[in-house]
């Protein structure tokens, strides 16, 4: 998995930088979980991994090369301020199901 960053542009006003970009996928096959791209996001930019939201992610049809939008903030704060509860959600690793006591008896 490769990814290019096409843009980047600074928004000074919201404390974030806005980043388009590429991710070729040809030796994986599917289109990575956003998870992974965030992770390759976060290295590629040199940012903290709570720091970069991955807003949108798509494969176009009929390739191997999927095209997205990423919000990478100054601080934890300013992200929960000004991104929706949706997009915080889907970059949060999921949380593992606690066992329950019913199925031990």
């Amino acid at each position: 998995m490769k990814i290019e960053i096409v843009s980047e542009k600074e928004n000074p006003f919201l404390k974030r930088r806005e980043v388009y970009f590429k991710v070729n996928h040809e030796q994986r096959g599917s289109t990575p979980p956003r998870l992974e791209v965030r992770n390759a996001l976060a290295n590629a930019l040199k940012a903290k991994l709570d720091l970069v939201f991955v807003k949108k992610f798509e494969t176009k049809t009929g390739t191997h090369t999927a095209v997205g939008l990423a919000n990478v903030y100054d601080s934890l704060d300013q992200a929960r301020l000004v991104e929706p509860e949706y997009i915080i959600e889907r970059n949060t690793p999921p949380k593992k199901p606690a066992e329950t006591e019913e199925g031990k008896e």
